[in-house]
């Protein structure tokens, strides 16, 4: 896993959704991290000094995986050009089938017990 900053970030990503459009699917998940191991933050927060969070987003196609660790100062930016790339690249999906509200109340709707045929003894 490669550690980029974040605007080759961005282009690796836009890249891996260009590559993926066909075959593949790009996996990206963002965490709450702070970087540091339990050990460190367990003796940061003993010394009362604050633990500085950032948010680690890794990506994924399969083959490839890379990484960027995002700061409050420049999350503003960053998911505003994230949201620029996934609205660019997302195409591929088909429009979900929905039924007709009707339709849907109409087939809830039961017959009449009359209309059930019942067994005679003869």
């Amino acid at each position: 896993m490669v550690l980029l900053q974040l605007d080759p970030f961005l282009n690796e990503l836009t890249s891996m959704f260009e590559r993926s459009t066909t075959e593949h699917s790009v996996w990206v998940t963002l965490k709450r991290s702070s970087l540091k191991s339990k050990l460190q933050r367990n003796k940061m927060t003993a010394a009362g000094e604050a633990i500085d969070y950032r948010c680690l987003i890794r990506a994924t196609d399969g083959k490839k995986t890379i990484s960027a660790s995002v700061g409050p100062k420049d999350h503003q930016r960053f998911q505003a050009s994230y949201a620029t790339i996934l609205k660019a690249h997302m195409t591929a999906l088909k429009k979900r089938g929905r039924k007709d509200k009707k339709k849907a109340a109409e087939g809830v709707v039961k017959k009449p017990d009359d209309q059930k045929k019942t067994k005679t003894s003869a």
